[in-house]
């Protein structure tokens, strides 16, 4: 909710406030008409009550001060900070294929070409068991070519910079 309604629903609920402290004062005052024996201007209950009510009205009136505080302020700007990326130009490093078994070139290639995949969707694509792809994973980080980084329930598989 804006500052600006949150500040008109304040004025309200102190208007409302205002004539709910208006009618008690009026209603004690006539109880305490009928039940002071003395003047009405010097009976000590009437001074009683004009205290309370001003204080009741002084308290509504910072309500209205905070109700108008909202209304006038400013709201807070979002501010979006935009932060362009500086991709690092790094020679793309040959990688020597050559002693690799064909299950692994092509595990190698799936990564290559996807920069980063989840081991499950190698298993999918490849068709080899899940044993098989976890052991291939294995010998490819072993010789360095990729690394495994858990998420969540699955490993994703990245080309090892």
């Amino acid at each position: 909710m804006e500052n600006k309604y949150v500040g008109y629903l304040l004025i309200g609920i102190s208007i409302l406030i205002i004539a709910i402290i208006f009618l008690f004062s009026s209603a004690l005052k006539e109880i305490g008409a009928a039940s002071c024996s003395m003047e009405i201007e010097s009976c000590p209950m009437n001074k009683s009550i004009d205290n309370q009510t001003y204080l009741s009205l002084g308290i509504v009136g910072l309500l209205i001060i905070v109700a108008f505080v909202f209304i006038f302020s400013k709201p807070q700007e979002r501010i979006i900070v935009k932060t362009r990326t500086i991709e690092k130009k790094f020679p793309k490093k040959e990688i020597n294929t050559q002693e690799l078994k064909p299950e692994e070139k092509e595990i190698l290639r799936l990564v290559q070409n996807n920069k980063a995949i989840f081991q499950a969707e190698l298993i999918e694509k490849t068709k080899f068991g899940k044993a098989k792809v976890t052991r291939i994973l294995d010998r490819l980080e072993g010789k360095g070519f990729v690394e495994r980084k858990r998420r969540g329930m699955t490993n994703i598989v990245v080309l090892k910079e």
